[in-house]
């Protein structure tokens, strides 16, 4: 129960990041904080105490098999968050070659 208040703790420095930090470059890493949170959430959701690889031979039967549904999901997620990570920073860049500035309230002001 602990780990997973520890998710959602982890969670919600990434969201406070994401609402009240005025940064791109920190908001990005609040993005990337909540994708983590939610990784470790659906590993936990997977979890079996002493769980067993869910690999069976003639014969056989494993009472505690781990689930490997969450671990596949967590594979495409982190894949899924890198690209999102990599966009974000590409936006970012642009976003700074144009206004020079990273600060959200400044652009807001500006225009062009």
């Amino acid at each position: 129960m602990t780990a997973y208040i520890l998710c959602f703790v982890l969670f919600s420095i990434g969201l406070f990041s994401v609402v009240r930090k005025r940064n791109i470059i920190k908001i990005i890493i609040g993005i990337g904080i909540m994708e983590y949170a939610v990784n470790l959430f659906l590993i936990l959701i997977g979890y079996c105490k002493e769980g067993r690889v869910p690999i069976l031979t003639e014969g056989q039967s494993i009472k505690n098999m781990v689930d490997p549904i969450p671990q596949a999901m967590v594979l495409v997620s982190i894949v899924l968050g890198l690209t999102l990570t990599l966009f974000l920073v590409a936006v970012a860049i642009r976003i700074y070659e144009k206004y020079g500035t990273f600060d959200i309230t400044k652009i807001n002001r500006l225009k062009g």
